[in-house]
């Protein structure tokens, strides 16, 4: 194994120690761990928090910063952050108006974040919760009971934090933030597996000539392995299962996302991309707006996931909301 570490068991204090440098508008809590803007909590705004284990990156504190999330809570890698640090993320950036929870339905992701939430209600914060379960290629798996949470949080993050940014109450960004799930409908695919750093191995095996169909975010293994493929039938296979569990009708608006698992050439991504444009031309669906880079990544894995959010007039606004992060930024 070849990273670039000092000692591996302090990958996520180290890399949080370089955020702080290169980004002094956002504000680091070394001891609690979670990411926040440097602002401070603004009053009388609903503030939007996420969190998880580390290795998804730039998920979750590459989207903090204006027109997004208020604050990131950093797990360790693949592993939910605890309660208490929850809690510190969300008293640190409330300013009375109450704090939107976006959780990924992982089951520690999930526990954590519940418990911190009756912690912040016994002192007086307010929070809601928005559960992201987008995953179609399983319903349960080692890390989760029901559907994952993958790449539809960057969706659900950022239109709940554009909502947030006009000054509307807590169900309401709440709300949009569950309608963007409900919307949204993800499938991945490895060619190899990720490592992680405290283990030194691939987290599963894989043939020089098989993919693993339906991964998920954590290194865990999918539905099927089989031998690889051209991008055309990957990206069938993936459009395939979202379209099945969400049907888009001919003249559907959709946001396309083709999402780096951490170790893919931006060329091969765009490969991909074109086999999805294609496949929803042929059903008479636009690409109204998209993405195309790491944005939801499981370390160093090979792959790619597909995220497919029908649009409306009001999701579309609030994607195309002026957003300033370290991995997002457009508009003013």
């Amino acid at each position: 194994m070849k990273k670039l570490l000092n000692d591996p068991a302090d990958a996520v204090r180290d890399a949080l120690r370089g955020m702080a440098a290169a980004h002094p508008e956002l504000r680091v809590d070394h001891d609690q761990r979670y990411v926040a803007r440097a602002t401070g909590p603004e009053q009388g705004r609903v503030a939007v928090i996420s969190g998880g284990g580390s290795g998804h990156e730039p998920l979750h504190a590459g989207f903090v910063g204006p027109g997004m999330l208020d604050a990131a809570v950093a797990g360790e890698v693949f592993t939910s952050p605890v309660p208490d640090q929850i809690l510190a993320a969300t008293t640190a950036v409330s300013g009375g108006a109450g704090v939107l929870h976006v959780v990924k339905n992982y089951t520690g992701d999930v526990l954590n974040f519940q418990l911190a939430a009756e912690l912040a209600d016994e002192d007086g914060i307010a929070v809601r919760t928005v559960l992201v379960d987008d995953d179609v290629a399983v319903q349960d798996s080692t890390y989760t009971a029901g559907r994952r949470g993958t790449g539809a949080t960057v969706v659900v993050e950022k239109a709940a934090g554009a909502l947030a940014a006009t000054g509307a109450d807590l169900d309401a960004v709440a709300a949009v933030g569950r309608r963007v799930n409900e919307a949204s409908r993800s499938f991945g695919i490895a060619l190899t597996a990720c490592t992680v750093p405290a283990a030194g191995t691939p987290t599963f095996d894989l043939g020089p000539d098989e993919i693993e169909i339906g991964i998920g975010i954590h290194g865990e293994p999918g539905r099927e392995r089989r031998p690889i493929g051209p991008a055309a039938e990957l990206a069938e296979i993936a459009a395939a299962a979202i379209l099945e569990d969400m049907p888009l009708e001919r003249g559907s608006d959709a946001l396309v996302i083709v999402n780096g698992m951490g170790g893919t050439p931006q060329l091969e991504l765009y490969v991909v991309f074109a086999e999805v444009a294609r496949i929803l031309g042929d059903r008479g669906v636009t690409i109204a707006r998209s993405l195309v880079g790491n944005y939801v990544t499981s370390l160093d894995m090979a792959g790619c996931m597909l995220t497919l959010t029908r649009l409306d007039d009001e999701l579309l606004g609030l994607w195309d909301a002026p957003v300033r992060t370290p991995a997002l930024r457009w508009g003013g």
